[in-house]
């Protein structure tokens, strides 16, 4: 018995045809397994982007290192240089004190050698006044005599005054009042310059001799030149006794 004609012409249409091997390009047998496998293209771009946020993730690292790199450097140079100017200023306080204690030492020495300089061109000065004093008015020394009697306690018994020979006539005459009344005896002493004499008394000695003199003044000025200092030889002792 045959078919419906029908129903063979709508099975025939389900299978169109039949692809010969010689038509189909590269094929590969379908497995189930691959379907639980991922897509190779989307794993790539995933690997492409870890890759390009890892390449960010190390460039802004390397960024922020960089960047605490430099602060730290930048903090640690601050601190090294405020140590530094510390340091320079110390040394140059120090340095600066030095030369300031040198500069004051140096003045105080041309002060000292000024002043010394200064005393004795004084003195030198006032030793040749002096002795033109004496060799035109030698009657100076009855002035001198008469001082150094009057200084003399009213107490002093046995005074007896002495004077260069050569300033005996002078003092007798100017002083003839103070001896008489102070009943002092007048003595001529080769030991004694012209210029200055000595008293002599129970109670004591007064020294007005012309180098006692010349010491105390000299003195005042801030030496301690001798009266006859530039005309002593070296080792002699040509001084008056106290």
């Amino acid at each position: 018995m045959r078919a419906p004609a029908g129903s063979s012409a709508a099975k025939a249409s389900v299978y169109t045809r039949f692809i010969p091997r010689e038509e189909l390009g590269s094929f590969a047998a379908w497995e189930p397994s691959d379907l639980s496998q991922p897509d190779a293209a989307a794993t790539a771009r995933e690997d492409d982007a870890a890759a390009t946020e890892t390449a960010e993730q190390i460039a802004e690292k390397q960024r922020q290192a960089r960047q605490a790199g430099y602060q730290e450097g930048y903090r640690d140079g601050l601190v090294a240089l405020e140590g530094f100017k510390q340091s320079f200023a110390h040394q140059t306080t120090l340095q600066v004190g030095a030369l300031l204690r040198s500069l004051g030492e140096q003045l105080d020495a041309l002060q000292s050698q000024m002043a010394r300089t200064l005393c004795v061109s004084a003195t030198g000065i006032a030793r040749q006044v002096v002795r033109s004093e004496l060799a035109c008015r030698p009657e100076l020394i009855a002035k001198v005599a008469q001082e150094a009697l009057e200084t003399l306690l009213l107490s002093a018994r046995h005074i007896t005054l002495r004077v260069h020979p050569d300033d005996q006539a002078l003092v007798a005459d100017g002083a003839a009042d103070v001896l008489a009344a102070r009943g002092a005896r007048l003595v001529a002493d080769p030991a004694i310059a012209r210029g200055g004499c000595l008293v002599e008394s129970d109670i004591g000695v007064i020294d007005a001799s012309l180098d006692t003199r010349w010491q105390r003044a000299a003195a005042a000025l801030g030496g301690d030149h001798a009266w006859d200092a530039e005309e002593r030889a070296p080792g002699t002792d040509r001084s008056i006794r106290a």
